[in-house]
């Protein structure tokens, strides 16, 4: 194994200092999370479907999905427990929907992005 160190420059100390001490009052894990979250289709196509309608039943959402209702239950509770969602009742039936705006916005620019990634393909053939 050889010992010789690579050296590190940089091309503006001002930059990474700046970058550096940003990230210092931020928490990149937390932020991981809400990525994470997102990252599986099933949830991803719930949260869309809650930036469309702003709130639906449980019920509604698994048929969204095509999924059984616990299937759709878990998944909105994961949601909910990650902070990216929130519910309330009526009677037995329980509505979900984005607990903010920065969510619902965040949702929509990755929608956003993904067609004009699609439409950029396909006029590019």
């Amino acid at each position: 194994m050889s010992t010789d160190h690579c050296e590190i420059y940089c091309y503006d100390q001002e930059k990474v200092k700046r970058v550096q001490t940003s990230l210092e009052t931020v928490d990149p894990i937390d932020t991981a999370q809400i990525f994470k979250a997102l990252a599986d289709p099933t949830r991803l196509k719930i949260a869309y479907a809650l930036v469309q309608e702003d709130e639906l039943c449980v019920c509604d959402v698994a048929n969204i999905i095509q999924s059984s209702l616990p299937t759709a239950s878990h998944h909105l509770r994961l949601l909910r427990n990650m902070g990216l969602a929130k519910y309330r009742k009526e009677g037995k039936l329980v509505f979900y929907s984005l607990d903010d705006d920065h969510i619902k916005l965040l949702v929509r620019l990755a929608f956003d992005h993904s067609e004009e990634l699609a439409s950029n393909g396909a006029n590019s053939r």
